[in-house]
């Protein structure tokens, strides 16, 4: 593109804005909130009534069970690249808002303050999306669509996309394209566009202990034996206080990255007085006392968490009980060759070895870690024209420390993958006061559009 066609874009972005932000608004007081099930199929038919609207096919898949799934296709125009597809990666489901006690606006209704916009899913993902139509609808409007377009809009990534595998595998000619633009991102701290090639996998499990029928009177703790402290000794043999994680096996199916990627990664930005701020830290970064980059764990090592222990009482005052049962959830943050049917061997063999057999293990959900080759001409096709479109530098991550299902698009599609997103470093997504910046909305969907040009081009 020359310079004059990017001005005409550009100028028929800030003409769709007011436009496009009406249409997020309607999108964003849609509580479709996957965990509760909420506002499912009113948001479906909204997405759909959306891409129609602007002159697109969609189908509902709902025949394999879980939240449809959504198709999305727009055709290039007739004298358009018509060999050249790309793929969108969406999800129409929000978080929960809780705790609402600490939203300053009610998060089901978009509140626009200073340049910012405030509610759930603004950045995760639903402003993305309506960004993204709105990309396609300025290309109609100034032309023809350059490319074929289209999207896999799912209902279920915010409780682990359990029921995406057998659509994708089922309608993988459907989806087929030649790239595809992945859900979030966003700019950093020192307003440098975030962009990322891969994903961490995640292996979700629950760990639980019982000991008796009933809770009990705790005065009886001096014979009879508390889960609460089972599971926390459980616990804490499979990590120790330096944070190694010590479970047997757990590291043996990482594919040892390359001196490439790690020369990547050392050269990757990292600001730990960014995060300790963001975050207001009360305690040292654990790479500290391991003496690792922080770079090297984000992106190269896994990780163990524990995400909540609940037992016994836990309400206001004081209550002398011995629980019947403990439980404990835990994720681990995987990196490629890891699977997260490998890591439940390991954990419950793990147990067994030290002595606690009585506590069981689930694996409840797992995903795969992906990284595209960070040199594809489509990985870098997506830095260019962000640099282009925000009029800022870039950093482009090998993965997200984060995690979605890129390992199955890639398992069934076979397709470069990079994403990117309307967020900002204080975006807050999945916590209160989710936002997006209405300067950040407006360049990202001029990015879209960038991109769709070149693309078709290439």
């Amino acid at each position: 593109m020359d310079d004059y066609e990017k001005r005409k874009l550009k100028d028929l972005v800030q003409s769709e804005m007011e436009l496009s932000l009406k249409t997020l608004y309607a999108y964003l007081r849609l509580p479709s909130i996957s965990a509760q099930h909420s506002a499912i199929p009113e948001t479906v038919a909204f997405v759909c009534d959306k891409i129609e609207s602007l002159g697109g096919e969609t189908k509902v898949l709902d025949d394999l069970g879980g939240n449809p799934v959504i198709y999305g296709y727009f055709p290039a125009g007739e004298k358009e690249n018509t060999g050249k597809t790309l793929l969108f990666y969406d999800h129409y489901d929000v978080q929960p808002p809780e705790p609402l006690d600490e939203w300053h606006s009610k998060p089901f209704e978009p509140y626009r303050n200073d340049g910012i916009l405030y509610a759930r899913g603004t950045a995760d993902n639903k402003g993305s999306l309506i960004q993204r139509l709105s990309a396609v609808k300025i290309l109609q409007q100034e032309g023809d669509l350059p490319c074929n377009v289209k999207f896999l809009i799912e209902g279920e990534e915010e409780i682990g996309s359990p029921s995406l595998t057998p659509y994708l595998r089922k309608y993988k000619d459907l989806f087929k394209a030649d790239a595809c633009i992945w859900e979030f991102g966003s700019k950093d701290a020192e307003e440098r566009v975030n962009l990322y090639a891969g994903i961490k996998g995640s292996a979700y499990f629950e760990l639980s202990v019982k000991s008796a029928a009933i809770d009990i009177h705790s005065s009886l703790a001096a014979c009879i034996d508390n889960p609460a402290w089972r599971l926390v000794q459980a616990l804490s043999s499979m990590k120790n206080q330096n944070n190694d994680i010590l479970v047997e096996g757990f590291f043996d199916e990482i594919e040892e990255p390359g001196e490439d990627l790690k020369k990547i990664v050392h050269h990757l930005p990292f600001d730990k007085a960014s995060y300790e701020k963001l975050f207001g830290l009360k305690r040292p970064l654990i790479t500290e006392a391991r003496g690792e980059d922080p770079r090297d764990a984000l992106m190269l090592y896994p990780t163990m968490t524990i995400c909540g222990v609940v037992s016994g009482y836990t309400g206001a005052g004081a209550k002398t009980v011995l629980p019947k049962e403990a439980r404990a959830k835990l994720d681990c943050r995987m990196v490629p060759g890891q699977t997260g049917e490998y890591l439940y061997k390991c954990i419950k063999r793990h147990l067994e070895r030290h002595g606690f057999s009585d506590v069981k293990v689930e694996l409840t959900e797992s995903q795969n870690a992906f990284r595209s080759d960070i040199s594809d001409p489509f990985v870098q096709l997506v830095k260019t024209t962000a640099e282009e479109a925000y009029q800022t530098g870039t950093v482009l991550y090998p993965n997200s420390a984060g995690t979605g299902p890129m390992y199955l698009f890639n398992e069934c599609l076979h397709l470069p993958i990079v994403s990117t997103g309307v967020g900002w470093a204080d975006s807050k997504a999945h916590a209160p006061n989710e936002s997006i910046r209405i300067k950040d909305y407006v360049d990202g969907t001029l990015h879209m559009v960038y991109l769709l040009k070149e693309f078709a081009e290439t």
